[in-house]
């Protein structure tokens, strides 16, 4: 009798791992702590901050979900309203008048070939990298009528120095401070897309018999468009979100600037006075959506003009 030996199947060869899988291993290793602190202070308190804006608390009532309620009462709320027309008067005003001054300084300055580019650059660059509560506190002294030089300068020509506090003029006041501030820094994305255009193309154009302003509005200026849109971007979602220096020169303008003067000082008025932290979530949530519609469509309709699909 015979026996007949059946070999078990040999077991699968381990597929040895590629070094592309450890370098991704690797690399998730690395990232994992930014994510960790991504999570933990902006998706959760995000998530946690709209959960709020979901319910409804009140003395006789207590906390009850009401969904999207909060939203349309937002949305219909004056006080709200009112700072939306606010902040974007000031996008309309405010955003042309930096691009102008950036533009204006990034095109002088990619003019000149000596050192005294670099001191200008760094001149005009200096006010972003104060901190905004500084400059403006600074502002608030220099349009002081009482301590500040405004009144003096006036007095020289013999002229009455103006309220800049005033309901009348705060707003200008307001434009000048923002625009000292972030004029600087749209100017260094400006001039660094001037800066990558190729020479050739300027010699190109002055073979044809274009002069420098031709130059500058014919040749530098299209080709730097995608930088000017990114700069409009900024400057549209940091203007409707106005908050730090209407609030700071509140200690001064009390009369001129209220406590819903913009949506972020509404929110944090109704958040931190009146400890309704759960319709302040809402505002500041209907707020970002406004952003995000806003900064999208604007997006969209220059892809569009550009003829990008």
């Amino acid at each position: 009798m015979t026996t007949t030996v059946i070999d078990a199947p040999a077991a699968p060869p381990r597929r040895r791992r590629s070094a592309t899988e450890r370098r991704h291993k690797v690399g998730w290793l690395f990232i994992t702590p930014f994510l960790v602190v991504f999570a933990a202070f902006l998706v959760f308190p995000l998530a946690y901050a709209f959960g709020m804006s979901l319910y409804s608390s009140t003395l006789a009532t207590g906390t009850k979900f009401v969904g999207l309620e909060n939203y349309v009462k937002a949305f219909t709320d004056p006080l709200f309203l009112g700072g939306l027309g606010r902040v974007a008067l000031y996008a309309i005003v405010m955003i042309p008048v930096q691009l102008l001054v950036a533009l204006a300084a990034a095109l002088l300055l990619d003019n000149l070939a000596t050192w005294l580019s670099k001191l200008s650059r760094l001149l005009i660059f200096a006010p972003y990298a104060i901190p905004v509560v500084i400059g403006t506190l600074m502002w608030s002294f220099l349009y002081s009528p009482r301590f500040g030089p405004a009144g003096t300068i006036f007095e020289l020509f013999g002229l009455e120095a103006p309220n800049f506090f005033s309901s009348d003029t705060i707003f200008f006041s307001l434009v000048n401070v923002v625009t000292w501030q972030w004029a600087g820094y749209y100017m260094i994305i400006i001039y660094a897309a001037l800066r990558a255009i190729d020479p050739s193309i300027y010699e190109a154009a002055r073979i044809d018999g274009a002069n420098g302003w031709q130059i500058a509005t014919r040749v530098k200026v299209p080709m730097i468009s995608s930088s000017m849109v990114m700069v409009i971007t900024f400057a549209l979602i940091g203007t409707l979100q106005f908050f730090t220096e209407p609030t700071v020169l509140r200690s001064v303008a009390s009369g001129a600037l209220p406590a819903d003067y913009t949506p972020n000082m509404y929110a944090y008025a109704l958040a931190f006075s009146y400890s309704q932290f759960n319709y302040a979530s809402t505002i500041a949530f209907a707020l970002a959506m406004v952003v995000f519609i806003g900064s999208f469509g604007f997006l969209f309709l220059t892809r569009k003009q550009s003829g990008l699909k």
